[in-house]
């Protein structure tokens, strides 16, 4: 009796080159990310119509700046799981379509209230999206070129909240802020029916067990110049988790690097959301019209997309939380020399530019890096976690933005105040990079005395 053929998944997937499969799958999901960074930052650009037409302070936003990201966090800490158990595709879908019809409905708010309330639903389905999207593209991806795959996916988060500022200038003077959410729910709503199109996780579906021939079929897709025979074994070398799949991020030593990296993504996120909800008010109030605080704004999110670019690959070579720090250490003095800019706008495009490369391209490679750093049968929940927490420091962001911006402090010194938490992110990337090194040197050191 012949002995079923053994195939491993992920040795399979490594050896690949980068594809039009890569490629489509990418897009994809690049394209639900886009939607997710598009109504998630677009609140920023209208908040201060609101604040006009509604008749409300300045400092009363923040519940409605908040409410989303309220969501946000409450979303990514429920889907991530989910995912784990139910597959990355299903819920990245339904996690699209969601937010694409409450945005619809929220051009329909005709008050604080309302508009806080369909925030927070909105914001429900963003936090799913963004974990599933980061792990179904690592998961796919050759690992040589993993980190970059992300990376360059994740800038459709980046795109889409610039084109919310390019969108928000042209359409709010002509239609009023209710376009801008009518937009923006339009399009996701047709992203998630092809969506609808993507594979899931070949990786996770022969962890979950059951789903032999879909596996394959899957493989032979991915790669079409390895041979499948039928009733071939595909395995992985890692093992299911069973029970409550959270606890399971602090267990087998990940507990440090999970702690770690909730505090590199809260401090991250505190200051990424708390320059993308103030910077267009703060230059507004400044002195800049409306329009030009908008577009210098938007270049925030263009620095973040080609920071993902250029560092993925970067990231790809040495596969170091090193870089990060390097990164974040550099969005410490871009976030202090926006301050320090004054009311020139040629001066504020080129710091919030290089405010951008920093803080969202170093956000970025910690997705990627997270992704990395978990097994299969915890990456989403990890991943989703992680941003949760993080979520939890972009909800603070907006509201220490109000404290600082209400005192007397003058505005260099409220993004002095701004620079500190990259600085912090940077340590905590110090830090879970060091166990890595010292592992790094053991094995070295091993193969040198084997030599």
């Amino acid at each position: 009796m012949n002995e079923a053929v053994r195939l491993d998944v992920q040795q399979i997937i490594d050896r690949q080159p980068f594809s039009k499969y890569h490629l489509g799958l990418a897009a994809l999901c690049a394209a639900s990310v886009l939607m997710d960074g598009f109504d998630a930052q677009v609140i920023g650009f209208v908040a201060p119509v609101l604040s006009q037409q509604w008749h409300i302070p300045r400092a009363s936003l923040s519940p409605i700046l908040t409410s989303g990201l309220v969501g946000m966090l409450l979303g990514a800490l429920v889907f991530g799981p989910l995912a784990d158990r139910f597959g990355r595709k299903r819920v990245l879908v339904l996690c699209t379509l969601w937010f694409g019809v409450c945005s619809l409905l929220t051009a329909t708010a005709d008050s604080p209230r309302s508009m806080l309330l369909l925030r927070l639903i909105t914001g429900f389905g963003l936090g799913g999206t963004m974990p599933n999207a980061i792990a179904l593209t690592a998961e796919f991806m050759p690992r040589r070129i993993r980190a970059t795959g992300v990376m360059v996916m994740f800038t459709g988060f980046s795109i889409g909240a610039a084109l919310a500022g390019f969108v928000a200038a042209g359409l709010i003077s002509r239609f009023g802020w209710q376009g801008v959410f009518v937009v923006g729910g339009i399009f996701p709503c047709v992203t998630a029916f092809f969506l609808l199109r993507l594979p899931e996780s070949i990786r996770f579906l022969v962890l979950k067990g059951g789903e032999d021939e879909t596996a394959a079929k899957l493989l032979r897709k991915v790669a079409p110049d390895v041979r499948v025979p039928p009733g071939a074994v595909l395995v992985v070398a890692e093992r299911p988790e069973r029970g409550f799949v959270v606890k399971k991020l602090f267990e087998e030593g990940r507990a440090p690097m999970t702690l770690l990296l909730w505090v590199i993504f809260f401090m991250s996120l505190l200051d990424l959301y708390f320059l993308n909800s103030w910077l267009p008010t703060v230059m507004h109030d400044a002195g800049l019209a409306l329009e030009t605080a908008i577009l210098i704004t938007a270049l925030f999110q263009v620095g973040g997309a080609v920071g993902a670019l250029l560092l993925g690959r970067y990231i790809d070579r040495v596969l170091s939380y090193r870089v990060l720090a390097w990164t974040y250490l550099g969005a410490t003095v871009c976030v202090f020399l926006i301050g320090a800019a004054g009311t020139s706008a040629p001066l504020e495009a080129c710091a919030v530019f290089a405010a951008g490369f920093c803080v969202i391209g170093a956000q970025t490679g910690a997705n990627s890096l997270a992704a990395e750093s978990y097994s299969t049968a915890v990456r989403s929940t990890g991943v989703g976690w992680a941003l949760g927490i993080g979520r939890i420091g972009s909800i603070v962001g907006p509201v220490l933005g109000s404290v600082l911006l209400s005192s007397q402090l003058r505005v260099e010194q409220v993004f002095w105040a701004a620079a500190v938490p990259p600085l912090i992110a940077a340590g905590a990337a110090l830090v879970v990079n060091a166990p890595k090194e010292r592992a790094a040197d053991r094995q070295s050191a091993i193969a040198m005395r084997s030599s």
